[in-house]
C-alpha cells in the first residue's frame, strides 16, 4: 500500500459545510475523485490532485526553505476520522493564497538546490530507495503540478482538503 498526498479545492460553503459534516466532506471528496479520474483535467483545472507518493520528499524540500504554509499536511484539522493515514485537514482561502504565491516564487530548481539524496535517505523520507531513483527530479512534475493546482485555486478564492491516503 502506497502513502499519497491528496487535495481538494472546495469553496467557502463547502468548506464550511465540510466542516459541519465530515462524511459529507468524505462523500464529496470520492465523488469528485470518480468524475475526475474519467476526465483526467489538468492540474489548472481540476478541482482534485495528487502528489502521489512525491508528498514526504515536497515536505523535506519544503521545510529546507521555511515555506510558510504546511501544504502537505494542511493545517486545520475538521475531522476525527482517519482519511487514510490519518484525519483530514484543511487551508483557508487566505493561506491557499499565501501558499500559491510561495510556489509560485520558489521554483523547483531553487527547492532542490544544494540537496544531496543521501540527505533524504538520511531523514528517512518516504517511500525510501533514494539512491535507486533520480530522486530529485523524481518529484519536479508533481511540484510544477501542485504549483498549478494552487495558483488555480487561489485565483478562485476556494480553500482546500488536504489528507494522506
Amino acid at each position: 500500500m502506497s502513502m499519497i498526498g491528496e487535495y481538494l479545492r472546495v469553496t467557502a460553503a463547502e468548506l464550511d459545510r465540510a466542516i459541519q459534516d465530515p462524511d459529507w466532506a468524505l462523500a464529496f471528496v470520492e465523488e469528485v475523485q470518480d468524475a475526475e479520474e474519467e476526465s483526467d483535467p489538468a492540474p489548472a483545472e481540476a478541482r482534485h490532485f495528487s502528489t502521489y507518493k512525491t508528498w514526504d520528499m515536497l515536505r523535506f524540500l519544503m521545510a529546507r526553505t521555511d515555506f510558510p504554509v504546511n501544504v502537505i499536511h494542511g493545517e486545520e484539522p475538521f475531522a476525527e476520522e482517519d482519511w487514510g493515514y490519518g484525519p483530514p485537514r484543511y487551508l483557508r482561502p487566505e493561506r491557499v493564497q499565501l501558499a500559491a504565491e510561495a510556489l509560485r516564487t520558489t521554483n523547483y530548481a531553487q527547492l532542490i538546490s544544494g540537496v544531496d539524496p543521501a540527505e533524504l535517505t538520511s531523514a528517512e523520507v518516504y517511500p525510501l530507495g533514494w539512491s535507486e531513483l533520480s530522486p530529485l527530479e523524481w518529484g519536479r512534475p508533481w511540484y510544477d503540478g501542485l504549483t498549478q493546482f494552487f495558483e488555480a485555486a487561489a485565483r478562485a478564492d476556494d480553500a482546500m482538503l488536504v489528507w494522506l491516503d
